[in-house]
């Protein structure tokens, strides 16, 4: 009984210690994760930013920032972003075919989270045709 104890002690105890780590590193705090774009015109990109806080206390570094299709191009803040200062996510999607869309952006960094999702949202709508 007495092993069965100490053994559950020591878990627990590497448990601790391993959240306690974590506690000090980098980590995101982002004013929105989704944007909805509504109803936009076809062939007109349009473009939104993401701003997010360094909640950590380690500077937070993004290694890449990858949108899922080729209708999307992403920029972003490179530098370190020091514990409590803001950085940028800019997102373009180009409006192209006439259907609504939902495109996401994975984020990686050396954050608690090292891997974030992002989202854009919304319809696009053929233009009407010109009349002769």
């Amino acid at each position: 009984m007495k092993k069965i104890l100490m053994i559950c002690a020591v878990i627990l105890g590497f448990a601790f210690t391993a959240s306690a780590q974590d506690s000090g590193k980098a980590e995101f705090k982002f004013n929105e994760e989704k944007h909805d774009f509504g109803k936009i015109p076809q062939g007109t990109p349009v473009t939104t930013v993401f701003e997010f806080t360094n909640v950590g206390k380690e500077p937070l570094i993004l290694t890449e920032v990858r949108p899922t299709c080729g209708c999307t191009i992403a920029d972003y803040t490179k530098t370190p972003v020091k514990s409590g200062d803001k950085g940028t996510i800019k997102i373009t999607y180009n409006a192209a075919a006439a259907a609504p869309f939902n495109k996401t952006i994975v984020v990686k960094s050396n954050a608690v989270t090292p891997e974030k999702y992002l989202n854009i949202v919304g319809e696009v709508v053929a233009k009407p045709a010109a009349s002769k």
